[in-house]
């Protein structure tokens, strides 16, 4: 009898230690990327660090070609989770698609104006071309929002806009005389002028709300919950900390230097950079000035942006509770004096 219920005892022991484990295994989850710069390198880092495994999320970023490539693998239902531009995000709900976004990685716009050589002023950009990745995608609004901020017209200076590629893309096409200007990280930027081109403006000086991406995902999935956005939420929060801390700088600039395909030092650490600058607090609650404006600029290429009710695209309840819990303040105890 005695070694009857030590068996049981064994079997019920076995059982309940097989469903904590299964309950301790993260959830992996698909979150699709159109661009390639600095951008990402939130998710880079939070998936590489197994900063998202600490809140029971394995995320694991999917590359896409852009912005409208990753919507339409949203879509499909190829992934649950799509690390977006703001503009692609609009595009995408006004085409019918409802999707909801809750947490940005960046709020800041490091970058450069960057002109090939015989463009000396602003007057000099009139008819000229600007190298982006797709029309409405994240490189794209970037350099719409800088343009803005700096009072250009892309229609009334005739502007051409250029679909080349990514940003390594762009700024190689910009050296070659393909594109006559492009607005680039300025990791980017330090490449194309050690090439012999020339910064006609910093962004990074400007005045300018803005934010480049930020987790969405379909309002009505059934794989992204409200407790793994919190989860997602945390992960990112996690990811920027961890940028921001001086002692993570070889780490940081590891993970850099893999994506980006990076070989020069000077270039590691011209991206490391970026990555700090264009993140310098944890603000990750979806700014609604910030998206008017991304709202505006949109919708002179896509009408139908202009109906799209931004309360109903921009998902506060994450960011809202990290605050009350007191999540964000003990995360921001972490950050450099």
């Amino acid at each position: 009898m005695m070694a009857r219920w030590l068996l049981i005892a064994a079997l019920v022991g076995m059982a309940l230690y097989g469903t904590m484990a299964d309950a301790a295994v993260p959830t992996p989850i698909l979150a699709a990327y159109g661009g390639h710069n600095e951008t990402m390198v939130p998710i880079w880092v939070g998936a590489d660090k197994g900063l998202f495994r600490k809140y029971g999320i394995d995320l694991r970023p999917l590359q896409t070609r852009s912005g409208p490539i990753q919507m339409a693998t949203l879509a499909s239902g190829g992934t649950p989770l799509v690390w977006s531009a703001p503009s692609s995000a609009l595009s995408t709900y006004a085409s019918g698609l409802k999707v909801g976004c809750f947490a940005v990685g960046n709020n800041r716009v490091p970058r450069e104006v960057i002109v090939r050589k015989g463009i000396e002023s602003i007057e000099d950009l009139r008819g000229k071309s600007f190298g982006v990745q797709s029309i409405g995608g994240g490189f794209w609004i970037s350099t719409m929002v800088v343009l803005d901020a700096m009072g250009i017209d892309p229609d009334k200076y005739k502007l051409n806009m250029r679909i080349i590629g990514d940003t390594a893309t762009v700024t190689q096409a910009l050296i070659t005389g393909n594109v006559d200007a492009m607005v680039v990280p300025y990791s980017y930027a330090d490449v194309a002028k050690r090439a012999g081109a020339k910064a006609l403006a910093d962004a990074g000086k400007l005045n300018v709300t803005y934010q480049a991406t930020v987790m969405c995902a379909q309002k009505d999935s059934t794989q992204v919950s409200n407790d793994m956005m919190i989860a997602l939420t945390k992960g990112i929060v996690d990811a920027l900390a961890y940028i921001l801390e001086p002692a993570n700088k070889r780490e940081v600039s590891e993970v850099l230097k893999k994506n980006l395909r990076l070989s020069k030092d000077e270039d590691v650490e011209a991206s490391y950079r970026v990555s700090r600058l264009q993140m310098p607090n944890l603000d990750i609650a979806p700014n609604l000035e910030a998206w008017r404006t991304v709202k505006r600029l949109v919708a002179k290429v896509n009408p139908k942006v202009a109906d799209v009710d931004l309360e109903q695209v921009i998902v506060n309840g994450p960011a809202q509770y990290l605050e009350t819990s007191g999540f964000m303040a003990e995360m921001r105890k972490r950050l450099p004096k």
